[in-house]
């Protein structure tokens, strides 16, 4: 028809680089983030489907890693095996609420990798927003989140943890910790494209990176172990969360906005490299 043809949209494809018109490129970033809402609603339904269709226990794999990290930790603690210290809410309540931001954590960082390499025989086929995926990811990170969000209420219900006003705040810094995740997942998906290691070398890092993030301990006040807690990016944003829900205050308020900046800012640079890489990505893996 005359007047549908005359309302088309026309891409044209140069060889000149993308970073040379920046308003252009990032004109180009929103209106294709907006247009790619409904692919990325379509694929985290289909994703969620996928995932819990296929499990006998479905959600409540969502609950098994903080309950068992939570019985197991619990019991090294109390036959002295583990000395970790004071807790401001019962030892059980604390590694299985850090537990659950740690998950959400991994899943936002691991997700736009994951979610890159199961795309690839889409990506090399058809011409689509590629931040589509990217917002399918986020979508299954907050339904994962909201299933944990239960057993974090039962926590509180039955440990009997006093809930403070600052409680409304704790959203807020779960999303910085989430676009932290993001970000460095964004860095890594075009990498992750191309070469299986990056998977694989990323799931012993996260494994490390465990161990220096205040998950199953409360951070440390001294030492060189304390510094590298400290300047840890997650550590702040992590315990701000937990902190808002439990007690009410942060204790390092310049670190949490410092961290806060730094998975801000990064977001929005990697998902800049997300967007100039991923042409030649594409047309790597469909050569």
């Amino acid at each position: 028809m005359p007047g549908r043809d005359s309302h088309s949209l026309e891409v044209t494809y140069t060889p000149e680089s993308k970073m040379r018109h920046p308003r252009r490129l990032w004109q180009a970033m929103q209106r294709d983030l907006l247009a790619s809402r409904e692919l990325a609603w379509r694929l985290m339904v289909r994703d969620l489907s996928t995932q819990y269709r296929q499990s006998f226990l479905g959600i409540f794999w969502a609950f098994v890693p903080p309950v068992v990290a939570a019985v197991g930790l619990t019991f090294a603690s109390n036959a002295n095996i583990l000395n970790v210290g004071t807790t401001a809410i019962p030892y059980p309540a604390y590694v299985m609420f850090s537990m659950s931001l740690w998950q959400t954590f991994v899943e936002s960082l691991n997700g736009p990798v994951q979610a890159v390499i199961a795309a690839k025989p889409m990506l090399a086929r058809i011409n689509f927003p590629r931040e589509a995926i990217i917002l399918s990811q986020l979508g299954q990170v907050g339904f994962n989140f909201a299933i944990k969000l239960i057993l974090i209420v039962g926590l509180f219900l039955w440990f009997q943890i006093p809930v403070h006003w600052t409680v409304i705040l704790a959203p807020v810094a779960l999303i910085h910790l989430i676009a932290l995740g993001t970000a460095f997942g964004l860095l890594l998906a075009p990498l992750g494209a191309l070469y299986e290691d990056v998977s694989k070398g990323l799931t012993l890092f996260v494994s490390a990176w465990l161990f220096f993030t205040p998950v199953i301990y409360p951070p440390p006040q001294t030492g060189l172990f304390a510094t590298l807690v400290r300047w840890n990016p997650v550590t702040p944003l992590l315990v701000a969360v937990r902190d808002l829900a439990t007690v009410g205050t942060i204790a390092e308020p310049l670190h949490f906005w410092l961290a806060s900046f730094v998975a801000l800012m990064g977001l929005l640079i990697s998902w800049l490299i997300y967007r100039v890489a991923m042409p030649f990505v594409i047309e790597r893996i469909s050569a």
